[in-house]
């Protein structure tokens, strides 16, 4: 999915008519009670620059289908960045959000998991866990998921 649209076709987070304006107030209200941020604006920001990039990562069904679970204003960021050819890993997600707020890798992790932590409370665990098998490794913690890292067990004797 890409922010363009066909004249007479809407967007998929068009589909279900709701009050998107009080729901991006709600969602920008958890996202600046969890990271703790001064004021609803600021929180904006960090919400709209963390969706931008992560509508970089998503693609396929999952992106169209967090877009229409998201508030409007959020899933108009989540859309406005065409997804990349080599999606980044965890790390580099953060890297790349310090770049574009102009922070350190502590603070744009922590911006990245105030905000990802709502997109997946807004997408549930079966969504959620789509969207992080499609991502390279290192997105789950930020997301608040636990990542399993499985060993390959050597046989004794």
């Amino acid at each position: 999915m890409t922010a363009t649209t066909t004249p007479g076709r809407p967007h998929a987070y068009d589909a279900a008519p709701r009050e998107h304006s009080a729901d991006f107030r709600e969602f920008v209200s958890r996202v600046q009670a969890d990271g703790l941020y001064r004021s609803a604006e600021y929180a904006g920001e960090v919400v709209r620059t963390v969706l931008e990039g992560l509508g970089a990562q998503v693609t396929g069904d999952e992106r169209v289908e967090l877009a229409g679970l998201l508030p409007r204003e959020a899933a108009e960021a989540f859309v406005s960045r065409a997804p990349g050819l080599r999606p980044l890993s965890g790390f580099g997600f953060v890297q790349d959000l310090a770049a574009r707020r102009g922070t350190g890798p502590g603070p744009a992790r922590w911006d990245a998991g105030s905000v990802l932590r709502q997109v997946a409370r807004v997408a549930g665990p079966d969504l959620t866990g789509r969207i992080l098998a499609g991502l390279p490794e290192g997105y789950a913690l930020l997301f608040g998921v636990a990542q399993l890292v499985r060993r390959n067990r050597v046989p004794v004797g």
